[in-house]
């Protein structure tokens, strides 16, 4: 190395280093590999997904899918009343709810039981009243026809019918009269609900149930009287 006045020069020998050395000081020439990158021409839709980039199949759309509009507003009207949603707040009850229920209806002239129906009524304690004692009658009835054809010594063939007639009967009446009874309102301008009165009526038929189930008290005193005093 050789310096001359401000300048220093480099002497011609190996230097590492990317750059060699170079005999002229005044001019350094520097070259540059050729690139080993591909270059890959423009994808024909700019801004969408190419084929090879898709997620698979059977991957899970569950984001992909459209979300459903909360605008959609609900039918109203009658045609409200053919959707399950407009008769679920009467069947939201629990067990609590219909035992106090059935309590009140059986002193019904303490008020209680119509201040609870008044502002809560519901079709889930009705049905299922009407439903046990159609088949709590059914029951009776065919053991009733059952004695008595033993003892006459008959032959005795289960009737169907009896079902059938106490379905009509009971869900007849608790329909029926509450639909009759609330026009009959209607018509004077009284204020009434129909959903209050098939409550009301549903829950008054719990009082045959035990009604019927002693009356089976009877029936065993006609058999013993028939067989052991006759």
């Amino acid at each position: 190395m050789m310096s001359g006045g401000n300048y220093t020069t480099i002497d011609n020998q190996k230097i590492s280093g990317s750059v060699p050395a170079v005999s002229d000081p005044g001019q350094v020439t520097v070259k540059f590999a050729d690139s080993n990158l591909e270059t890959f021409p423009p994808s024909e839709a700019q801004g969408k997904i190419s084929g090879g980039s898709r997620p698979p199949r059977d991957a899970d759309e569950t984001f992909s899918k459209p979300v459903p509009s909360s605008d959609e507003s609900p039918p109203s009207g009658w045609l409200r009343s053919f959707t399950v949603a407009a008769y679920k707040p009467y069947f939201d009850v629990d067990t609590s709810d219909v035992l106090e229920r059935i309590k009140d209806s059986l002193f019904p002239f303490n008020g209680s039981f119509s201040e609870k129906v008044a502002s809560n009524p519901d079709l889930y304690g009705p049905f299922w009243i009407c439903t046990t004692l159609i088949f709590v009658a059914a029951s009776i009835g065919t053991f009733v026809t059952y004695v008595a054809h033993k003892i006459q010594k008959k032959e005795w063939d289960y009737d169907i019918n009896l079902v059938t007639w106490s379905a009509g009967l009971f869900y007849g009446y608790v329909t029926i009269i509450p639909l009759g009874l609330y026009i009959i309102l209607k018509y004077f301008s009284a204020p009434s609900g129909l959903v209050q009165l098939l409550c009301l009526y549903g829950y008054s038929l719990f009082i045959f149930i035990p009604a019927l189930v002693s009356s089976l008290l009877s029936i065993f005193h006609m058999i013993f009287y028939r067989i052991y005093c006759l």
